[in-house]
């Protein structure tokens, strides 16, 4: 990809892979190619990031006019996501803290011992005292564990009434996207997702597995998502709304 005019491009690292960074007027692009897609798509991610997927071989100048196409569209939704996440106090690692799971808050319980680093008991979330100068490390873990337990069983009914044989499924951190879908069918989910009401999960679930097929947010993956979950707009907005509520810490930086 060229550098085009009155802009340049950088190189970011996200975990294992490089993404290029394209600089088109006051917008930074956050460009990753993807063998899966067949067209352009042109995202505002959670954290107020621009990002664009496109196909192998897509010209950078076909790129940056469709970016100047949508700037109207990528004002609108900036301007949308920080005024979603105005005002949200940072969350402090104290008891009496309120954490959700399933989409039920528990408050966290500070104690001096337990046999993990992090448990739900009785409704509390118990973090042991001795993991608080790294709690955000300590309760991802416990989420990607519950995950990793959790999810599975809820994924097969799904992944039956969708005639889809999915590969492997994996809890882990993927940034500001609720999932991912590699070409194998393999299905990657956000840790975050274990926050969401159960009927939350399932839509996550159902719009991985309609890309197992349907790579792209075409008519045909939007028929699929919706034969398997009538209701999956109402879900999808709900979704939009208690998304930016969720806890999600800032990423550490290596120094």
């Amino acid at each position: 990809m060229q550098n085009v005019s009155g802009g340049c491009q950088d190189v970011a690292v996200k975990g294992s892979a490089v993404v290029e960074v394209l600089r088109v007027d006051d917008l930074h692009v956050q460009v990753r190619v993807s063998e899966r897609r067949r067209q352009i798509r042109l995202t505002v991610e959670r954290d107020s990031t621009v990002s664009v997927t496109i196909p192998p071989g897509t010209g950078q100048a076909e790129l940056v006019r469709l970016i100047r196409s949508r700037r109207k569209w990528l004002y609108g939704k900036l301007a949308e996501r920080e005024s979603l996440s105005e005002g949200r106090p940072p969350r402090e690692y104290v008891s009496g803290e309120g954490f959700s799971y399933l989409g039920r808050s528990h408050r966290l319980l500070v104690v001096d011992t337990g046999p993990t680093d992090v448990r739900l008991l009785q409704g509390r979330l118990e973090i042991r005292k001795d993991v608080l100068h790294d709690a955000p490390t300590a309760l991802i873990a416990w989420y990607t564990r519950r995950g990793a337990d959790w999810l599975p069983g809820r994924l097969r009914p799904w992944a039956q009434r969708m005639d889809v044989a999915c590969g492997e499924l994996r809890v882990r951190p993927l940034g500001y996207r609720w999932g991912s879908c590699s070409l194998h069918g393999d299905l990657n989910i956000h840790w975050a997702t274990m926050q969401l009401p159960p009927d939350l999960i399932d839509y996550v679930l159902v719009h991985e597995l309609a890309h197992v097929h349907e790579p792209d947010h075409s008519d045909r993956f939007w028929q699929a998502v919706l034969r398997a979950m009538p209701d999956c707009q109402a879900r999808r907005d709900r979704l939009r709304r208690l998304g930016p509520d969720l806890w999600l810490p800032e990423p550490r930086i290596a120094t």
